[in-house]
């Protein structure tokens, strides 16, 4: 396995703390860190960033406490990003977060799309919405998302089984995508 650290940036978009959203990213963050040792994480909490992020109109005005989350994204070697629903949709301050992400930066990065909701009716919002945002990035939205409904959860906490299971399906891509053989136990 290769020594080289990989810089892994989560955005968590949900307006609340604690949340769902951030729930299940936590999920996918410690798995991540199980298998992947030599990770870089920071955490981008759209919930703490709120009253920065909607002062910040334009990038070149944007707070001095938001510059360091941008940097983040735009120098990620991953990104794993996630929304709670709204009207079918992200949520209004997390895409405004991207929209100060500088456009050329995120080509050819990987991005894992997850998302949470009410319902599993909910789950297209990664392809129908998600997706197509990281593809005006030219980033490179890995195959599977990872989407939890309110059932999934213990209070915000994730403990539904078969959503680990879609999680260590995300890694293989991610393992897969960074060229990291699988390890095998003894």
């Amino acid at each position: 396995m290769s020594a080289s650290v990989i810089k892994v940036v989560v955005v968590s978009g949900s307006l609340r703390a604690p949340s769902r959203t951030h729930g299940l990213l936590q999920a996918l963050v410690e798995r991540l860190q199980a298998r992947l040792p030599n990770l870089d994480v920071h955490w981008v909490r759209i919930a703490a960033l709120a009253d920065v992020l909607s002062g910040s109109l334009e990038r070149d005005s944007a707070s001095a406490a938001l510059q360091p989350h941008l940097q983040a994204i735009e120098q990620a070697d991953l990104l794993l990003v996630g929304s709670p629903v709204y009207r079918a949709s992200y949520t209004g301050l997390f895409k405004h977060l991207f929209d100060l992400v500088d456009h050329q930066s995120l080509k050819g990065v990987p991005v894992v799309l997850a998302a949470t909701g009410g319902s599993e009716r909910h789950a297209l919002m990664i392809d129908h919405q998600l997706r197509p945002l990281f593809a005006f990035f030219q980033a490179h939205t890995l195959p599977y998302g990872l989407y939890a409904s309110v059932e999934a959860f213990d209070q915000h906490r994730l403990v539904e089984p078969a959503q680990y299971e879609r999680i260590e399906r995300v890694i293989d891509t991610v393992n897969t995508f960074f060229q990291i053989p699988v390890a095998t136990a003894a």
